[in-house]
């Protein structure tokens, strides 16, 4: 049988002239599991809690099976948008210089920059 799309060890391949993945799954399984913790501790516990939440529990969903898929620029934002939505929620503001600020202050590291270690130590850079 012909499919468009596979899912195979939890990643979804698309068909496509080249290798591809599909990453709405994982961005839908990253927005459960981050509404999850912050829906029980998001208004109790303090930020610093939240954002380690955040790091052990809901960005290896959302990153899990990309280092050996070839991730496009727009993928990359779009995995970036994930993170930057969920720091919009959690602070109550939109404004980019203040979540950019919040970012380095917490020392937390987008999606794509994670997802470009994992790629390089994964070929042994």
């Amino acid at each position: 049988m012909w499919v468009d799309q596979l899912r195979c060890l939890g990643v979804f391949i698309v068909r496509f002239d080249k290798f591809n993945c599909l990453l709405d799954h994982a961005k839908r399984n990253f927005y459960r599991s981050s509404n999850l913790i912050f829906g029980k501790i998001g208004r109790v516990a303090s930020e610093e809690v939240v954002f380690h939440q955040i790091k052990i529990k809901c960005l290896p969903v959302l990153l899990y099976g990309l280092k050996v898929c070839s991730v496009t620029k727009a993928d990359q934002r779009s995995l970036d948008f994930a993170d930057i939505s969920f720091l919009m929620k959690l602070f109550c503001i939109s404004n980019i210089v203040i979540i950019n600020a919040c970012l380095s202050y917490f020392d937390f590291t987008l999606s794509s920059e994670l997802l470009l270690k994992r790629y390089e130590k994964y070929l042994g850079y």
